[in-house]
């Protein structure tokens, strides 16, 4: 059956494919080898287990929806960024049917934590940009900001909206990106 040497790209990709395709039921060593058309041992030689294998493909799903531009192409605005996010997350819901609702139930039980670890290293990564993207924007007034209401704050408040809207399938970001630019702009 070791027809074929791969690599742990095409082992993520081919993972990716059956988790959309399969919401995660299938995902396993064995179905993700006979996918890739090569042996068992050759999966290993990239991922111990199925939780490891399990782990690192959810990784990619949010990689692959939430892949930001180089810092040096950044955002030039925060309305930008914000619009950029809820468009990733309507790719996303589409290229992934499922998977932000399914998250969670793709680990089985002692795995869940480094589901979830994953996950919020993910969003770690949203809120950083978000962060990044308000620092960076040269429109915002000057006097939006103080000791009480900082943009770490407000960004952390916009990206509870986002995993709010997620979570509820809204990818309509008219009003959020409206109450951005009546406190901002």
């Amino acid at each position: 059956m070791n027809k074929v040497v791969t690599s742990r790209e095409e082992i993520l990709r081919v993972s990716r494919k059956l988790l959309k395709e399969q919401n995660g039921a299938a995902l396993n060593i064995r179905t993700v080898a006979s996918a890739c058309g090569v042996s068992v041992g050759s999966i290993y030689n990239y991922f111990h287990s199925k939780s490891e294998l399990t782990a690192a493909a959810v990784e990619s799903i949010w990689n692959d929806i939430f892949c930001f531009p180089e810092k040096e192409d950044g955002f030039v605005s925060f309305t930008d960024c914000v619009a950029w996010i809820f468009a990733c997350m309507k790719k996303g819901s589409e290229s992934y049917p499922g998977f932000f609702m399914l998250h969670s139930t793709i680990f089985p039980g002692e795995e869940k934590e480094d589901g979830k670890d994953r996950m919020l290293h993910s969003w770690k990564r949203i809120q950083d940009e978000l962060h990044e993207a308000l620092r960076r924007d040269r429109k915002v007034r000057r006097e939006t900001f103080d000791e009480t209401f900082t943009p770490e704050k407000f960004s952390g408040i916009i990206f509870s909206l986002i995993i709010a809207a997620m979570l509820r399938q809204d990818y309509d970001c008219s009003g959020v990106l409206e109450m951005i630019k009546r406190i901002l702009y």
